[in-house]
C-alpha cells in the first residue's frame, strides 16, 4: 500500500489520477459543484453539521485527502494528551500469557500467547501484567469443563503439580468443574461451567474485593479483604489440568461482557477505533447518497439496492475512504468491533442471504481498493472473529445469536474470490472450521429457554435387553400417555429451531463444495476436496495425541452436515445424468483402494501393509486393472520403511530445543486452544506422509501411469479426469460395471465420510447413554434433576440422535455395504480395501441398534430387512477371509457375528442368506479350534443351541435369584433365540465330513481340559489367600480371568451337548473311526468335572461360598446342569445299542464315581458316620428345587438316568473279576491291558494308547514309532 497526502496524485493499487481537468472530464467525474456538494455529503465536519455553500472549504479530488486527514486528526490530541503509563497497572501494555517464566509443569500455549492447554497434570501459567489499584477485568473463553482454576495470583505464589492457583496464600481461584472457589481452603460458590462458556475475573483493589461472572451473570463476591498493600500486585492466572484448554482476553478484543467501572488489562486501541469508525460512516454515507447526473443533484439511495455500477466519482472517493481504512482493517479489535458489526447490521432485517447482495458490494470493493496482504488478513480476522463469536454465545430460545453468525459467514463465502482464499488458507490452516458445524449442547437448560419450550418433562422407563424402548404400553396410565405427548410435542418444536441452524450449516458447506467456480482458479470444491484430506490425515495420523484431534462431538455435527451437501450434489448430478446413480445407490468403487489416487495415509488395509501388498498383489494388479508397479517404487517403500525410526531421530533433533523441555510452556500450534482456532504449524509424522510423497518417482514401466501427488498439489483433472484419463477411478476391474455412479470428487468426500465415521463418530454416538443412564438412576431420587436431565436429553435427541440423523447413518452402512461388497468381486485385490470400511459397516449398525432407541427405531428404516441380511452375509464370508490378515479386524468381525446371532430379527438375517454361504460359514465355525482365536466361535456355537439344552433357557443365572432375588441389578443374559436351520447345518456337516467331526471334537475336548484345568488351579489360588491369618486382597483381574476361564467351561460343555444332540453317531456309532475314542475321552472330562464340583465340602464349594464380587458367575448349576445335559442325550435320548456303548465306557473309566451322579438330585450320604449330623443342616444342591428353570420331563429323565447308572454299575462291580497288578495297563494302573503296539510290543489298555496316538506317534516306552495296534489277549496259563 502507498499513501498519498496532498500531492498532486493519489496511487493505490495503480490505480492513479491525473489532476488535469480535461482528464478528470474524460474520467466521467461530475463537475465541480456537484463534486464539491458531494464530497461535503460524504465528508461532513466533526459534529456532523453541513455549513452554507459560501462558507465551507470548496472539495475536490486534489485536495480530498488532505481534508479527510484533517478530520481523522481531529480526535488525535485527546489521544496524544494521555499518559503512557496507567496508574494501578505494571507490565507491558500488550497483554499476554508469560510462558517464559510465569508458569509451572508442561502446558502448550498458542501462537498469539493467549490460548493455554494443560499438558502435564496440573500446569499453572499467569499473565505479563499486573494490578495494584483500581477496578480490573479479564474473561476466559472456556473450551473444555474439566478441572481448571481461574482467579488471580501474587508474584510471590509458588505453584506444584498438585497445588495451583487458589491452594497457596494470595491466589484466589472459581473452579467451575466443582463449583467452587479456593484460597487454601474451598467452599460451595457459583454455577457449573460448560465448554463454550465465558467467564469473566473481576478484582477491586479499592475494595479488596474479587467476584466472578459466568457468561455475563454475576455469581457474586467471591472474595473480600484480600491482601494489599506495599509489593502486593495480582496476576491473572490458571491452572488446569491434562488436555483442559481456553483461551484469555485480556483486552486485545471487545470484551463480551464488560462490567460497568471495570477496566480491561489491556485498553483498547481508542484512537484507531475513532478513526474506523469515521470511515465506516463515510463509507455508510456513500452507500446512501447517490448522483443524479442527469438532474445534477445528490439523492437518498436505499443500502440494500446499492451497486458500484463503474461510477467515477464514487469509485475515487470510496479509494480515498480506504486509503486509511484499509491499514485499520488488518487489527483483530477493529475487525470484531468495528467491520463485523457492521456487517451483522446489514443483516438484520431478516430474509435470506441473497436479499442483501450489498456484503458481496463491499468484499468486492475490499478486493479492489486494499493491498492483498491487508484483504487476507481482514478476511481472516474476520472469520476467527465470527468462529469466536459462534461458539461462545450463549444459546438463547430461537438460537437467534447463532443462525446471525452463521448468516454472515454465508454471505462471505458466497463471494467467489473469498471464498477460495478462505479456503486455500484460513478455513482448515488457520482455523478449526468444523465448528461451525456443530451446535452446543446446554449445561443449563433454564438459560435456553428448554423449561419454556418442553415443560412437561418424560422419561423411558421400559427397556428390554437391547436397550430398545419396550413395546409393550398397555401399562401406561392415561396420565402417563398424556405427559408423553406433551413432551414429544416439545421436541417437535425445538427440532424445528434447531433445523433452521442445521440448513445453514449444509448451506456453508454447499458453497464449499461448489465445482463450477472455476474463475481465477480450481473450482472450490477441489481446494475443500485436498484440504478435507489432510484434514483426515491430521486426525487419522495422530489417533494417539489426544491434543491435536478434533473433537469427537464436532466430528459428529460435521459428518451430518457433509451427507446432506454430499446427497445434494449427488442428486444434482444424477437429474443431469439419468444413466449415473442415485445416492441411495451409492458406494465407493473398489479402485480407489489400489490405484494411489486417493491416499489412506498410513491406516490398515484388509491384507496388510500396503508396501506388502504392492510387493505380493502386483500380478494381480497388472492383469486385472492394467497397474504395474514400478521396481523402483517399491525398493522406495522398502527403504522409506527401513528408515523410519531413523527419519524420526532426525525430525526430533531438528525441533526447537525448547519444544522438547519438559517442564516449559510449549509455543504450539494455535489450532489446538479451541477458541483461537488457528493451526498453522502442525507436525506430520513421516510414516504419514511417506507413502504420500515418495522419495524416487514412479518409473515408466507402468501400463497406466499413476502420479503420486501430495494432496494440496491435485488438481481438477487429477480427481475428475479427462481426455480419456479416468482420474480418481483409474485401473477399473472387469468385475465392475461401467455404469457411471457420480463425479469423482464426491466418490472421494463419500470415502472421506465412512474415515470420519471411523475416526471418533461411532465413539461419540455411545456417548447419550451417559446422559441416559444417569436418568434412569434418578427417576426416583431426584425430582429436579430427573426434569433438568430429561430436557438435557431432549436436545441430544434432536441435534445428534434424530430420524434423520438416525437416517444418515444408515444410509452410511448402505454406502460400505455396497463398497464391500463391490470390492468382494475382485478377488484377491479386495485386500487393498483399508479396514475402516469394515468397521464402519460393523460400527454404524451397532450404533443404529443400541444408540438411536427408544426415540427411534431401526425396523422403521426403508429395506431395513434386506439391509440387515446383506451385512449378514458380509459377516458371515469375511470373519474367516483369507484375505484379512489383521487381527483386530478379525476379532471385531467375529465379535459382532457372535452379537448378530443373539437376538431375533438379526439371526433370521443370517438365516435369510444363500444357503451355500450359510454352509459355509457354519463349515467355518467347526475348524479346528487350536493355532486361532477359539473363544468367540464357541460363544456363536452356543448362541445358537441356547433355548434348546437341557436346562437352558434362563436369561438370569438361576443360582443369582435364589440367593439374591431382591437384587434388580443382577447380571442378564439375552432371551434365547436357537436357530434350528444352522444347527441343522451343523448335524449335516459333523455326519458327512468324516474328518471334520474329530479335528473339531479333538480341539473342543483339548480346550475343555485347558480351561477347567486353569479354572481349578486358580480357585486353588483363591482358597489359599482367603485361608491366610493376615488381611490380604485377591487381585480382581485373577478373579475375573477365572470368571472366564468358568464362563468358557460351561460353553465349552454346551457345545458338546449340541453335537452329542444333533448328531450322537459320532460318539455311539464305532464303525466310525475315532468315534470310541471321542467317546471315551469325553467321559474321561465329564467324570472329573462331576467329581471336582460335587465332592462334599471340597474347594469348588469353599470357593463359591466365599460369595466373591467378581465370581457371581461361578455356581453349581451352570457347568452340572451342561453335564446333565450330555449324559442325558448319550444314556437316555438314544437306541439301546447306543445306551449300552455310552454306559459301558463311562463305567469303564477309574475317575467314575455314582456319588456324582446321586448328587445331582440331592440324594448324597455322609461318608464318614460322625458327619451325618452336620450334614443333615447343609443344604444340598439338588436339580430338583430349580424347577422354574427344569422341566418335569427334564427331572424324569435325569431319575431314569440315575437308575439305569446304579443298577449297570452293581452289575459290573458283580461281574468284575479280580486282576493282578502285572495285567494292569502300565500307565494309568485302572484298566486291564488290551492293546499291544507295532513294532516294538509294549503293552497298555486301549483308552491310554488311543488318547496318546491323538497328540504323538511315538511309544510311551522306547520312543520308537508307532505303526499300529493290535487287541491283546493273555495267553491262557498251563
Amino acid at each position: 500500500m502507498t499513501s498519498r497526502a496532498s500531492g498532486t496524485t493519489f496511487s493505490r493499487k495503480n490505480y492513479r489520477l491525473s489532476t488535469e481537468p480535461e482528464k478528470s472530464k474524460v474520467a466521467g467525474i461530475v463537475n465541480s459543484k456537484l463534486l464539491n456538494d458531494y464530497l461535503h455529503r460524504i465528508f461532513p465536519t466533526a459534529d456532523g453539521t453541513q455549513p452554507t455553500a459560501a462558507y465551507r472549504k470548496h472539495l475536490s479530488f486534489q485536495n480530498l485527502q488532505e481534508h479527510v486527514e484533517q478530520l481523522l486528526a481531529e480526535d488525535a490530541v485527546s489521544e496524544d494528551g494521555q499518559d503512557q503509563g496507567v496508574e494501578g497497572r505494571l507490565g507491558p501494555s500488550t497483554v499476554v500469557l508469560d510462558h517464559t517464566s510465569g508458569f509451572e509443569g508442561l502446558l502448550l500455549v498458542d501462537d498469539d500467547l493467549l490460548g493455554v492447554i494443560g499438558h502435564s497434570n496440573f500446569g499453572s501459567i499467569r499473565a505479563t501484567t499486573c494490578v495494584y489499584k483500581g477496578k480490573w477485568i479479564y474473561e476466559v473463553l472456556i473450551s473444555s469443563q474439566g478441572l481448571m482454576q481461574i482467579g488471580w495470583c501474587t508474584l510471590n505464589c509458588r505453584f506444584n503439580q498438585e497445588e495451583g492457583v487458589g491452594d497457596t496464600p494470595d491466589s484466589y481461584a472459581y473452579d467451575g468443574n466443582r463449583v467452587r472457589k479456593w484460597n487454601v481452603t474451598t467452599t460451595n460458590y457459583g454455577k457449573s461451567w460448560a465448554a463454550g462458556d465465558i467467564v469473566s475475573c473481576l478484582i477491586d483493589l479499592d475494595e479488596g474485593s474479587i467476584s466472578f461472572c459466568l457468561n455475563g451473570v454475576s455469581l457474586g463476591t467471591a472474595f473480600d479483604n484480600i491482601s494489599r498493600g506495599s509489593g502486593m500486585a495480582y496476576f491473572p492466572a490458571i491452572s488446569l489440568s491434562f488436555k483442559e484448554s481456553v483461551a484469555f482476553n485480556f483486552g486485545s478484543r471487545p470484551l463480551r461482557y464488560p462490567v460497568e467501572g471495570y477496566r480491561p488489562l489491556q485498553d483498547k486501541p481508542a484512537a484507531d477505533l475513532a478513526k474506523a469508525q469515521k470511515l465506516l460512516g463515510y463509507l455508510k454515507n456513500v452507500i446512501h447518497t447517490g448522483i443524479d447526473v442527469t438532474e445534477e443533484k445528490l439523492v437518498e439511495r436505499e443500502p440494500s439496492t446499492w451497486q458500484l455500477q463503474g461510477e467515477p466519482t464514487v469509485l475515487i472517493t470510496l479509494a480515498h475512504i480506504f486509503n486509511s481504512f484499509a491499514p485499520l482493517m488488518c487489527k483483530v479489535y477493529l475487525v470484531e468491533d468495528v467491520l463485523m458489526n457492521f456487517l451483522l447490521s446489514i443483516l438484520e432485517g431478516g430474509g435470506p442471504v441473497e436479499a442483501h447482495p450489498l456484503i458481496q458490494q463491499l468484499l468486492d470493493l475490499m478486493w479492489l481498493l486494499m493491498e492483498d496482504y491487508e484483504v487476507h488478513e481482514c478476511l481472516k480476522q474476520l472469520l476467527m472473529s465470527l468462529l469466536r463469536a459462534y461458539r461462545f454465545s450463549p444459546i438463547v430460545p430461537d438460537l437467534g445469536l447463532q443462525i446471525h453468525y452463521l448468516r454472515l459467514t454465508i454471505a462471505i463465502l458466497k463471494h467467489e474470490k473469498s471464498r477460495k482464499y478462505l479456503l486455500h488458507n484460513v478455513l482448515f490452516d488457520v482455523l478449526r472450521s468444523v465448528v461451525f458445524f456443530y451446535i452446543k449442547s446446554p449445561l443449563r437448560v433454564e438459560e435456553a429457554g428448554l423449561q419454556e419450550l418442553i415443560p412437561t418433562t418424560w422419561w423411558p422407563n421400559r427397556f428390554n435387553k437391547e436397550g430398545k424402548e419396550s413395546k409393550e404400553i398397555k401399562d401406561e396410565t392415561a396420565e402417563e400417555r398424556l405427559r408423553r405427548r406433551a413432551y414429544e410435542r416439545g421436541c417437535q418444536r425445538l427440532k424445528k429451531r434447531i433445523e433452521v441452524v442445521e440448513e445453514l450449516q449444509v448451506q456453508i458447506l454447499k458453497l464449499l463444495l461448489n465445482n463450477k467456480d472455476h474463475g481465477g482458479g480450481g473450482a472450490s470444491r477441489y481446494i475443500f476436496l485436498n484440504k478435507f484430506r489432510k484434514f483426515l490425515q491430521e486426525n487419522a495420523s495422530n489417533r494417539g495425541n489426544l491434543t491435536v484431534l478434533c473433537p469427537p462431538e464436532y466430528m459428529v455435527c460435521f459428518l451430518h452436515r457433509l451427507i446432506s451437501a454430499l446427497k445434494h450434489y449427488w442428486d444434482e448430478y444424477n437429474m443431469k445424468n439419468p444413466l449415473a446413480m442415485s445416492s441411495e445407490d451409492a458406494y465407493v468403487p473398489p479402485q480407489l483402494f489400489y490405484n494411489g489416487k486417493v491416499d489412506y495415509f498410513d491406516l490398515q488395509r484388509l491384507g496388510g501393509l500396503l508396501s506388502h501388498l504392492k510387493k505380493t498383489l502386483k500380478d494381480e494388479l497388472a492383469s486385472k486393472a492394467d497397474i504395474l508397479i514400478d521396481p523402483a517404487e517399491l525398493q522406495a517403500v522398502t527403504m522409506d520403511d527401513l528408515d523410519e525410526d531413523e527419519e524420526s531421530a532426525v525430525s526430533t533433533a531438528q525441533r526447537p530445543a525448547a519444544a522438547l523441555a519438559i517442564g516449559g510452556a510449549l509455543a504450539r500450534p494455535s489450532w489446538l486452544s479451541s477458541p483461537t482456532l488457528g493451526r498453522a504449524n502442525r507436525f506430520l509424522s513421516t510414516a504419514a506422509v511417506s507413502l504420500m510423497t515418495p522419495r524416487r518417482s514412479p518409473g515408466a514401466l507402468e501400463k497406466v501411469k499413476v502420479r503420486t501427488l501430495n494432496m494440496e498439489q491435485r488438481t481438477e483433472e487429477d480427481i475428475e479426469g479427462s481426455h480419456g484419463n479416468e482420474g480418481l477411478l483409474l485401473g477399473r476391474p472387469a468385475e465392475e460395471p461401467e455404469q457411471p455412479i457420480t463425479e469423482n470428487s464426491l466418490l472421494e468426500i463419500l470415502d472421506g465420510i465412512v474415515m470420519m465415521y471411523n475416526l471418533s463418530v461411532h465413539q461419540q454416538l455411545g456417548k447419550r447413554r451417559d446422559i441416559h443412564d444417569e436418568l434412569v438412576k434418578s427417576q426416583k431420587v431426584f425430582s429436579e434433576k430427573l426434569n433438568h436431565l430429561s430436557r438435557r436429553l431432549a436436545w441430544i435427541n434432536v441435534t445428534i440422535y434424530s430420524k434423520e440423523k438416525m437416517q444418515d447413518i444408515y444410509w452410511l452402512l448402505r454406502v460400505c455395504i455396497r463398497t464391500i461388497e463391490h470390492g468382494d468381486r475382485i478377488g484377491s485385490l479386495f485386500a487393498f480395501m483399508p479396514e475402516f470400511y469394515l468397521s464402519v459397516a460393523m460400527n454404524s449398525y451397532s450404533a443404529l441398534k443400541n444408540y438411536f432407541s427408544p426415540v427411534n427405531s431401526m425396523e422403521e428404516l426403508p429395506g431395513y430387512e434386506e439391509t440387515l441380511t446383506h451385512l449378514a452375509a458380509i459377516l458371515a464370508k469375511h470373519f474367516a477371509d483369507s484375505r484379512i490378515v489383521g487381527t483386530d479386524i478379525r476379532d471385531s468381525l467375529m465379535q459382532a457375528l457372535a452379537s448378530y446371532v443373539c437376538y431375533p430379527h438379526s439371526l433370521r438375517a443370517v438365516e435369510r442368506i444363500p444357503e451355500l454361504q450359510r454352509i459355509s460359514m457354519m463349515k467355518n465355525l467347526l475348524a479346528p479350534y487350536e493355532q486361532r482365536p477359539w473363544a468367540q466361535t464357541n460363544w456363536i456355537l452356543v448362541r445358537l443351541w441356547r433355548g434348546c439344552g437341557f436346562g437352558y433357557r434362563y436369561t438370569r443365572l438361576p443360582h443369582l435369584l435364589k440367593t439374591k432375588p431382591e437384587d434388580a441389578n443382577l447380571p442378564s443374559l439375552q432371551k434365547p433365540c436357537p436357530s434350528t436351520l444352522l444347527q441343522r447345518h451343523m448335524a449335516d456337516l459333523l455326519r458327512s465330513d468324516r474328518e471334520m467331526a474329530p479335528s473339531f471334537l479333538n480341539s473342543v475336548l483339548n480346550q475343555l481340559n485347558w480351561a477347567f484345568s486353569e479354572f481349578i488351579g486358580m480357585i486353588q489360588e483363591i482358597q489359599q489367600a482367603a485361608e491366610r491369618l493376615e488381611r490380604n486382597f485377591v487381585d480382581s483381574r485373577q478373579l475375573k480371568v477365572c470368571a472366564t476361564c468358568f464362563d468358557l467351561s460351561v460353553s465349552l460343555l454346551r457345545v458338546l451337548e449340541m453335537t452329542v444332540t444333533l448328531a450322537p453317531e459320532i460318539f455311539l456309532d464305532w464303525s466310525r473311526p475315532s468315534s470310541e475314542l471321542l467317546l471315551r475321552r469325553l467321559a474321561q472330562l465329564l467324570n472329573q468335572v462331576l467329581n471336582r464340583v460335587t465332592a462334599e465340602r471340597n474347594l469348588f464349594d469353599r470357593v463359591v461360598n466365599l460369595r466373591l464380587p467378581g465370581l457371581e458367575s461361578v455356581d453349581h448349576y451352570p457347568i452340572l446342569v451342561a453335564v446333565t445335559g450330555i449324559l442325558v442325550r448319550l444314556l437316555v435320548d438314544t437306541d439301546f445299542q447306543g445306551a449300552e456303548r455310552a454306559t459301558a465306557v463311562l463305567l469303564a473309566d477309574p475317575c467314575f464315581q455314582l456319588r456324582s451322579i446321586q448328587y445331582l438330585l440331592g440324594n448324597t450320604e455322609p461318608l464318614v458316620l460322625g458327619m451325618a449330623s452336620a450334614s443333615a443342616d447343609k443344604k444340598h444342591f439338588s436339580l430338583q428345587s430349580y424347577t422354574d428353570y427344569i422341566s418335569q420331563e427334564e427331572l424324569a429323565k435325569v431319575e431314569q438316568m440315575l437308575g439305569h447308572l446304579s443298577e449297570e454299575s452293581k452289575q459290573a462291580a458283580a461281574s468284575t473279576l479280580p486282576t493282578s497288578e502285572e495285567d494292569l495297563c502300565p500307565i494309568c494302573y485302572a484298566h486291564p491291558i488290551s492293546a499291544v503296539f507295532k513294532p516294538c510290543s509294549h503293552k497298555s489298555c486301549k483308552a491310554c494308547i488311543n488318547q496318546h496316538l491323538m497328540n504323538n506317534k511315538d511309544c510311551f516306552f522306547c520312543k520308537a514309532t508307532i505303526t499300529g495296534v493290535d487287541d491283546y489277549m493273555k495267553p491262557a496259563t498251563s
